[in-house]
């Protein structure tokens, strides 16, 4: 049996993707800050191990690897789902706070969650696993007001590409999912209306998050052989093309 760690499993499409991989067979271990609603989403499942971490405290991120491997022997994937975001703004109105914010929990966690996913892959047998990177289609092509965001994302790509090459002599592989309008609690305002490249404010389609978690099922489905180093899930008909 196979074991994922997805982070941010609490909400939205970590908790989607969590409960995929358990309907499929995988042992999932659920990372979020808050206990309870990571319990929710295990919804007593014997495969399901949550645990409340700080992703952007190292110490907190090295001592839950340890755990997830004590209790399911290896990580063959791991799922860098977790991210925060800020509300709109141009730079100057955007404070050092809200800046630190987006880039400890979408950068560094992610950061933290790989570096510790990578040391249990490099060491265990059979060696290798695959890392699945959150990013967005911010990385291609940002909204208005979105520095701290983008930015993250900008990063993540960089994580990506970093990864798929010192993971190489380790059969450890690296992936990154771009998402465009997946519908979750934090997104649905985008379906109301939100600012355009143009300064407009127009309401955009929507996809639902199902899609997201059965595309990173695919991809971690895959022999290690074979990979998808990026692929990019959005609603059909959203402005991406547009945007810029």
């Amino acid at each position: 049996m196979q074991t994922i760690v997805i982070t941010g499993a609490g909400s939205g499409i970590g908790r989607v993707t969590a409960q995929l991989f358990l309907e499929n067979g995988w042992q999932v271990a659920l990372l979020g800050r808050r206990l309870d609603p990571l319990t929710e989403t295990a919804d007593g499942n014997d495969n399901a191990l949550a645990l409340s971490c700080d992703i952007s405290n190292a110490e907190a991120v090295d001592a839950a690897f340890t755990t997830i491997v004590e209790r399911f022997g290896r990580i063959d994937a791991l799922f860098n789902n977790a991210g925060c975001n800020v509300p709109a703004g141009t730079i100057d109105e955007i404070s050092v706070e809200g800046w630190q914010q987006v880039i400890n929990v979408n950068l560094t966690g992610s950061f933290l969650c790989a570096r510790a996913a990578f040391a249990k892959m490099r060491v265990q047998s059979p060696q290798g696993g695959r890392i699945i990177n959150n990013g967005s289609i911010s990385a291609q092509a940002p909204r208005p007001g979105s520095v701290p965001y983008t930015v993250s994302k900008h990063a993540i790509t960089g994580l990506t590409k970093t990864l798929s090459l010192d993971g190489r002599p380790f059969d450890i592989s690296a992936s990154q999912i771009d998402i465009g309008n997946a519908l979750t609690e934090l997104s649905a305002r985008i379906s109301k209306g939100v600012t355009q490249a143009d300064g407009s404010t127009k309401p955009e389609p929507m996809m639902q998050a199902i899609e997201v978690a059965r595309a990173a099922l695919h991809i971690a489905n895959l022999p290690l052989g074979t990979n998808i180093p990026f692929m990019t899930i959005m609603a059909t008909n959203m402005p991406l093309h547009g945007r810029g």
